[in-house]
């Protein structure tokens, strides 16, 4: 990986809505949806979305820090979820769908204390978003990649996906790849 690639990986509740924004935004080179946070070794979907391994479903974006920042990646991350809802994103419930900032190093660590100090500015409730060190990343089943791009007419991509990537192309139009404006 060259100096300008860098990763960051993020929860915000499931994993398909944060990948399905985040593939469109100009410098992100892959996003992979994934588990990250609990004890267990080589997780399943079925395991996590019990609730029972404490993973959350996480994505783990690759992007180039000349064209993007980790700020700018974070930014994005507070406006495409609610950070003040404990363990849960509308009608996903369970410590799976938590608001997670898994750090890569000391630097991720300390930009992402500081936005999400200022992104409680733009809140009524407290951020309830956990900034952890990231231990291991395991990637998702295959089918869980690319959901959204690859099942749009699946009725919850049309009901909770699209409407998330509707609202983050209307409000970024300066942060969207060429020809996805």
């Amino acid at each position: 990986m060259g100096e300008d690639i860098k990763k960051a990986t993020l929860g915000g509740g499931c994993f398909w809505c944060i990948e399905a924004v985040y593939e469109e935004v100009d410098g992100v080179l892959s996003v992979r949806s994934g588990y990250s946070g609990g004890e267990e070794e080589n997780p399943t979907y079925a395991l996590v979305s019990s609730g029972k391994s404490d993973h959350a479903e996480v994505v783990q974006i690759e992007y180039d820090s000349s064209k993007i920042s980790y700020e700018e990646i974070l930014d994005i991350f507070w406006n495409i979820h609610n950070p003040t809802t404990l363990n849960r994103q509308g009608n996903d419930i369970g410590v799976q769908y938590r608001s997670v900032i898994f750090y890569h190093d000391l630097l991720q660590k300390e930009i992402a204390l500081n936005s999400k100090k200022e992104a409680s500015k733009k809140f009524r409730d407290e951020i309830v978003t956990q900034i952890v060190p990231l231990e291991t990343f395991y990637e998702a089943e295959g089918y869980h990649q690319d959901y959204f791009s690859k099942n749009p007419n699946q009725g919850y991509c049309q009901l909770v996906i699209a409407p998330k990537v509707d609202k983050f192309r209307d409000g970024h139009r300066d942060k969207l790849k060429k020809g996805q404006k």
